[in-house]
């Protein structure tokens, strides 16, 4: 069973350059399954649960190369951010005029 090794997304409601940690965290070995019963889904596959938390992706890798894990490690997309400041929707220049 592979591990990946991330870096988590930040939420949509966060806007400032918060600190993010590096997530190992195990890929299923086998698919979920429906309970019949109450229709449930759910897995028989328990390190699906485990969620480790690193400060840094070097120290996320030595963990796993330390425990014989096999891993992938994914980096994080770089942020392409326009920044904007109030006085520009109203710039005389401005693509899409102002309606109001």
């Amino acid at each position: 069973m592979t591990a990946r090794i991330y870096k988590r997304a930040q939420s949509t409601t966060q806007s400032g350059q918060g600190k993010q940690d590096w997530t190992l965290e195990y890929e299923p070995e086998k698919p979920r399954e429906i309970e019949p019963l109450m229709g449930w889904t759910s897995s028989s596959d328990m390190k699906s649960q485990v969620r480790l938390k690193f400060e840094s992706k070097e120290e996320a890798v030595a963990y796993a190369e330390r425990n014989g894990i096999p891993y992938r490690v994914d980096e994080p997309k770089p942020v392409a951010r326009k920044i904007l400041s109030y006085s520009d929707n109203f710039a005389p220049n401005r693509v899409v005029p102002w309606s109001h």
